[in-house]
C-alpha cells in the first residue's frame, strides 16, 4: 500500500508558484499534477488544505521584464521576429503555469466541487507543458527563454484579483486566454508560411488545448453566477470593467469562444470599435 502524499494540493500548488526556474517550475507542476491525479484515480483524493501563496511569483532572473510600451517590436517574418514570437508565447505559458497554481492555492476559502481542482491542475499541468514545447522550439532554432526582454504586466490582473474569484475567472481565463483563442491562428500560419513544421505542430497542441482552459473558466464563472443569483453576463460586463485596465479589440474567434461557452454579447460590448 502507497503513503500517501503529505503535502496537500494547496501546499503543491505554493511550491510551484515558489520556484523560479522556468524548467523546474514545469517539471514539478508536472510531478503535482500526477500525483493529483493518481489520487483522485484511486478514490483516495488529496485534501486540498491552505496556504498563504505569494503576491508575486519566484521568476528566473532572466527575461528582462520591461513596461509592455517598452518591449522591442520586431518584424514577424523575419527569423529574429518569428524567435520573438515564440520567447513571447513561452512568457505567457510561464505565466499562466503561476495563474492556473494561483487559483488553487489563492482560493481555497471558497467551497468548490473537487472538479474545480482536476480542471485548474489539468490546465496547469498543460501549461507547462506549452512551455516546454516554447522553450524546446526556441532552443532548437539556437535562441531560448530569457534571451529577449519581456512583457512585465502579465502578473497585474492577479494581483488585481488576489481577493475576487468571480474576477479572476472573469479576466484570467475567459479575457486574457480568450484573446490567445484569437491572436494564435494568424501566428500559426506565419509559421507554416516559413516551413517550420516543428513549430507549427507544437503551437497546433497549444491551440486545440487552450479552448478547454477558457471553457474551464466560462463553466466556473457561471458557476458561481447560478449560486449567487446574478445574471452572468451582467457580472461579466461589470467586473471586466472593473478589473481588465484596456478594451477589448477586435477581430474576435467567435467559432472557438462559443465552442469554449463564451458568446458574442459578452465580448462585443467590451470591444473597441
Amino acid at each position: 500500500m502507497t503513503a500517501q502524499p503529505t503535502q496537500t494540493l494547496a501546499q503543491m500548488a505554493d511550491e510551484v508558484l515558489r520556484t523560479a526556474d522556468g524548467r523546474e517550475k514545469t517539471a514539478l507542476a508536472h510531478k503535482h499534477a500526477a500525483t493529483w491525479r493518481a489520487a483522485r484515480e484511486a478514490g483516495t483524493p488529496l485534501e486540498i488544505g491552505t496556504a498563504t501563496p505569494p503576491m508575486q511569483p519566484a521568476r528566473p532572473d532572466r527575461p528582462e521584464l520591461l513596461d509592455p510600451r517598452d518591449v522591442p517590436q520586431r518584424k514577424p517574418g523575419s527569423p529574429e521576429g518569428r524567435n520573438a514570437i515564440l520567447h513571447a508565447i513561452a512568457h505567457i505559458e510561464l505565466n499562466a503555469v503561476d495563474l492556473h497554481w494561483d487559483i488553487i492555492a489563492r482560493f481555497t476559502h471558497v467551497p468548490f466541487p473537487l472538479g474545480f481542482y482536476d480542471d485548474w491542475v489539468k490546465s496547469a499541468d498543460e501549461e507547462a507543458k506549452h512551455f516546454n514545447l516554447m522553450c524546446d522550439r526556441l532552443e532548437a532554432l539556437g535562441s531560448y527563454y530569457g534571451a529577449l526582454p519581456a512583457h512585465a504586466g502579465m502578473w497585474r490582473a492577479a494581483q488585481d484579483t488576489a481577493e475576487d474569484i468571480m474576477g479572476r475567472l472573469a479576466v484570467v481565463p475567459m479575457v486574457l486566454e480568450a484573446r490567445g483563442l484569437d491572436v494564435t491562428p494568424g501566428m500559426i500560419k506565419l509559421f507554416k508560411q516559413a516551413k517550420d513544421h516543428e513549430t507549427v505542430a507544437a503551437m497546433d497542441v497549444i491551440y486545440s488545448e487552450e479552448v478547454a482552459h477558457v471553457a474551464y473558466g466560462s463553466k466556473w464563472f457561471h458557476f458561481l453566477c447560478g449560486r449567487e443569483n446574478l445574471d452572468p453576463k451582467e457580472a461579466f460586463h461589470r467586473l471586466v470593467r472593473q478589473y481588465f485596465h484596456s478594451t477589448l479589440r477586435p477581430p474576435f474567434n467567435a467559432e472557438k469562444r462559443a465552442e469554449a461557452g463564451i458568446p458574442p454579447d459578452f465580448y462585443w460590448p467590451l470591444a473597441t470599435a
